[in-house]
């Protein structure tokens, strides 16, 4: 290890940059996190009124593993984090009346399949296996190490995925792929709609994003007890008790190279900055000296409205996770993608935590996560198209569950794409910043590190190797074994 300890500073508290936080600072570096809020988390912020309790952001839970090696990377254990797995994976509704519970176990999952929509227990169990195999080509290549370092390309596992490169079927289009594997369209929606994960279309994205169902059905969905902003405060934590100190309600103005290092905000000088921001805002802001904007005019991924109801009653239909689906999923993504606008049906997703946290809500009453699909903002007549979107939403949800629910709303706050922009500095909105609707979207994301900066690295869901709670923390151990890597094994 270097004799004199290299200082870094971490643009932005985000899960990413909580857990490279974690990492770095355990490696012995001196760390310091500025923060433009007055709380960490990012997009994983929470919201409470009159008893109620929301996750403000990301809902599911998955790969856990992840946050357990993150948290006792130094050998401590002692963390109050908990979580269990959900045996309901997500309840699915169809206009039709047609409903399905997935299970997390896959054998139960495929015999749902094959009672409510008619497809056969082996098509969908020989799926999730072709699912599992493009997890074991990719994981170990395009999740866990830099695409954009020669060193990566040089070891045998590599050298075996790429040799099995045509089985994760990127020149071929997601839904074509699933409209082959499944008879029923209705299955064909439900594995279609793991593109949303990413903010993708599944009629433009490569059949790789099939990949993204073994996430679900491999490792299991889980639920964090404390809901989903616990996992921001158990790392928030641990970083606080290694040392890692954070600048809270002070944003980053400028970053400016200098001979030694980088000087943050006129004022104090690193040896290493690591940028949590989305990439895209940070190179029109305090990345502008040293970051092209040219590389940055990307398709945006999809962002979201999400509506927070208080609920008076409760629902025995509905889970932890519920999706009402549309009519007609195609046109559904052609207005997100093309007409940028939310479809007059949109696929309805409802999150609720007090079905497993009790105290989300009042004796009695339900919190509501109520999120659809929308396109990034690009200067729409948003006012008009949320209060549209809002009387669908309840049409659509009175009408699958019998009630009309708009009697049951005591409580209501909303999060649409112009407020994540300026909440969570995501440039228009895009929950994932580049969408994956291109093949070659794994090489064209942001690297994880500046070829023509030494010291100026990135994380965070905007650039390799996406974006969600799991690619997140990964692009966090990417960026910060590279900074390893150049400061210490050396």
């Amino acid at each position: 290890m270097s004799k004199n300890v290299k200082s870094i500073a971490i643009l932005g508290s985000g899960i990413g940059g909580l857990g490279a936080a974690v990492r770095l600072r355990s490696a012995g570096f001196k760390v310091d996190i500025y923060e433009q809020h007055h709380t960490y988390g990012g997009k994983m912020g929470e919201w409470e009124s009159e008893g109620y309790r929301w996750d403000t952001g990301p809902s599911l839970f998955t790969m856990p593993h992840y946050v357990d090696e993150l948290l006792g990377i130094d050998g401590e254990i002692g963390s109050d984090f908990k979580y269990k797995k959900l045996d309901t994976v997500c309840n699915y509704f169809w206009d039709d009346g047609t409903r399905l519970k997935a299970p997390s176990d896959r054998d139960e999952l495929a015999s749902q399949f094959e009672e409510n929509l008619g497809e056969s227990k082996e098509t969908i169990l020989n799926f999730l296996k072709d699912s599992k195999m493009k997890y074991e080509i990719t994981n170990h290549v395009f999740l866990e190490k830099s695409l954009h370092k020669l060193k990566t390309y040089l070891n045998w596992n590599t050298l075996l995925s790429l040799i099995r490169l045509p089985k994760i079927q990127v020149f071929r289009r997601m839904s074509s792929v699933n409209r082959k594997w499944f008879k029923n369209p209705k299955t064909m929606q439900f594995f279609n709609r793991y593109a949303t994960y990413n903010g993708s279309n599944p009629y433009e994205a490569p059949a790789t994003l099939n990949v993204i169902p073994y996430y679900e059905y491999g490792f299991g969905a889980y639920f964090p007890e404390g809901g989903i902003r616990k996992i921001a405060s158990t790392v928030y934590k641990k970083a606080l008790s290694l040392g890692v100190k954070f600048y809270f309600e002070t944003p980053v103005e400028s970053v400016e190279k200098k001979e030694n290092g980088y000087l943050v905000n006129e004022q104090t000088q690193y040896d290493i900055i690591l940028s949590n921001i989305d990439v895209a805002t940070a190179a029109r802001g305090p990345l502008k000296s040293l970051l092209s904007t040219q590389g940055q005019n990307y398709e945006p991924s999809s962002s979201a409205l999400i509506f927070y109801w208080g609920m008076d009653r409760s629902f025995e239909d509905l889970d932890v996770h519920n999706i009402l689906f549309t009519k007609d999923y195609k046109k559904e993504f052609s207005n997100i993608f093309q007409n940028k606008r939310i479809d007059e049906d949109p696929t309805v997703y409802i999150h609720i935590s007090s079905k497993a946290e009790k105290k989300d809500a009042p004796d009695g009453c339900e919190n509501w996560f109520v999120m659809v699909n929308a396109p990034y903002d690009d200067n729409q007549n948003w006012d008009e198209m949320i209060e549209n979107a809002r009387n669908n939403i309840i049409a659509k949800l009175s009408y699958n569950l019998g009630v009309d629910i708009s009697k049951n709303i005591k409580v209501e706050n909303k999060l649409t794409p112009q407020l994540i922009h300026s909440k969570t500095g995501s440039r228009k909105g895009a929950l994932y910043g580049s969408s994956s609707n291109n093949r070659m979207s794994a090489f064209l994301r942001q690297s994880n590190f500046s070829s023509k900066h030494k010291g100026l690295y990135f994380c965070g869901g905007s650039v390799h190797p996406g974006g969600g709670i799991p690619l997140s923390l990964l692009s966090a151990k990417i960026s910060t074994d590279l900074i390893k890597s150049d400061y210490i094994f050396r």
